[in-house]
């Protein structure tokens, strides 16, 4: 359940992500030029509703439908997502989500039926006139009935959100959000669900709090700093860096790690972020845009310019909360375990089951003893913690004297198949078999420090000697 629960979240994370330049790049207009923003324009500021309203839904419609259809897919996802942005007033990313993937999947069944089957010189033909055909087909559907019913959906959220925002219950929220981002669907709450709604409420009050309910940094600031003082081997050694990562460089599945070592911990995150999120409901602080990643940095660029002050101050209270009640949990609690023994236990009762002793496990692919090695490092999204396991790994390669070893960073669902090892954290395991069954899967539990990092290294060394 667990598994195809993050598969949902990656889909729909997974057709924002990719666009997230352009989302940025309609924020700072935003931020810029509006009446109420730092050097208002009218001219400038004209660009503000045609890229909320069309361009950011048709390249979520496009990139929806590519990855179900390559090109093909994407072409028709976009037609179809015109039809529940002409059906509709408000912003069309839930249109376009659905439309994108749905117009995709249509087109690749209708390609499926007629292969083989179309005359020779007539393909180019048949092509064309079947996206065409088809593509309108859809965006009439899309005009004359999803967009109605998105229209209602919208409508039925919006009441909801605000039933919690009228009764001051907004910082329930953290009840759920932090939670569901140790399991890896930061992503997916951040920019499947929040984001959409946030960009609608800018468009009505020019800023949103929304965009700062999953990627406030303090939560998981709090915990890092509490393992600084009361971790205990490398989860302490490491906790400092991972601080930098987390606060400055926005990546916040560093933090992950530290708490499934001690599930307690998300106590502290959940009292952290509700207690954020209502400083900021108090200060009325909110974003112009999402913020991607979720460093402090990029936070106060898509700052409202009245919200800095609640900004800072929300940010400063979640982290105290959450330190404080981090720094009991591990200290006075005593529940705390360094991450060489989570690790041991983890591999102890592993092979306790299995009767084996292996690092690397899973699928069918021969590590080459000659030629170009392709190792992966694969996260929810392939951009954030993927990244930096990829270049720490690749470090610890170089520094081997290893060579024609290529390492890269993927999405999980996506891993390509001419991969052979493939690194992940432990809670994306499955996900990261389904994609590629045949790649060998080491998983890992500290994306900085993981022992596994070395024993690799040593099994490449004595393979390719």
């Amino acid at each position: 359940m667990k598994e195809k629960v993050q598969v949902f979240g990656r889909a729909l994370s997974g057709m924002v992500m990719p666009n997230i330049g352009a989302f940025i790049a309609w924020g700072l207009i935003t931020a810029l030029f509006i009446a109420d923003g730092w050097i208002p324009n009218a001219t400038l500021a004209a660009l503000n509703e045609p890229m909320s309203h069309y361009l950011l839904p048709l390249l979520i419609g496009y990139t929806g439908g590519k990855v179900v259809h390559d090109h093909r897919g994407g072409v028709i996802g976009t037609i179809a997502t015109m039809g529940v942005i002409a059906g509709s007033d408000i912003p069309m990313f839930i249109g376009a989500m659905i439309m994108g993937p749905l117009a995709a999947w249509i087109m690749k069944q209708f390609d499926k039926a007629i292969e083989g089957k179309v005359k020779a010189g007539f393909e180019m033909l048949v092509n064309n006139f079947s996206l065409g055909i088809l593509g309108a087909i859809l965006a009439g559907l899309a005009v004359v009935v999803i967009a109605p019913v998105v229209t209602g959906l919208n409508n039925v959220m919006e009441a909801g959100v605000n039933f919690f925002v009228n009764h001051h219950l907004l910082p329930l929220a953290s009840v759920f959000i932090e939670p569901a981002k140790v399991l890896f669907l930061n992503n997916a709450i951040n920019h499947g669900i929040l984001s959409p709604m946030g960009i609608k409420q800018v468009e009505e009050t020019g800023k949103s709090v929304y965009f700062l309910l999953e990627a406030n940094p303090g939560p998981g600031l709090g915990v890092l700093l509490a393992y600084c003082i009361a971790g205990k081997g490398s989860a302490k050694s490491t906790a400092p860096g991972a601080v930098i990562i987390h606060f400055l460089g926005g990546i916040h599945e560093i933090y992950f790690p530290y708490i499934l070592m001690n599930p307690l911990l998300i106590l502290a995150t959940m009292a952290g972020g509700a207690c954020g999120i209502l400083t900021f409901s108090l200060f009325g602080v909110g974003l112009k845009a999402p913020s991607s990643p979720g460093s402090i940095i990029a936070e106060l660029m898509m700052c409202s310019k009245d919200s800095y002050v609640g900004l800072i101050v929300g940010v400063l209270i979640a982290t105290i909360v959450s330190f404080v009640i981090s720094l009991f949990i591990l200290k006075v609690a005593g529940r705390d375990v360094s991450l060489e023994d989570a690790q041991a236990k983890k591999d102890s009762m592993k092979n306790a089951s299995k009767g084996t002793a292996a690092t690397v496990e899973g699928g069918n692919a021969e590590i080459p003893a000659t030629g170009e090695l392709k190792i992966a490092f694969a996260c929810d999204a392939g951009m954030g913690s993927s990244a930096m396991g990829a270049t720490v790994l690749k470090k610890k390669i170089d520094k081997a004297g290893l060579k024609n070893i290529s390492v890269t960073h993927t999405p999980v669902s996506s891993i390509p198949k001419e991969i052979n090892i493939v690194v992940t954290h432990e809670e994306l395991g499955e996900r990261a078999a389904h994609s590629n069954p045949n790649a060998k899967l080491i998983l890992i539990t500290n994306f900085l420090a993981a022992p596994e990092y070395d024993t690799l290294i040593q099994e490449l060394q004595e393979i390719r000697k």
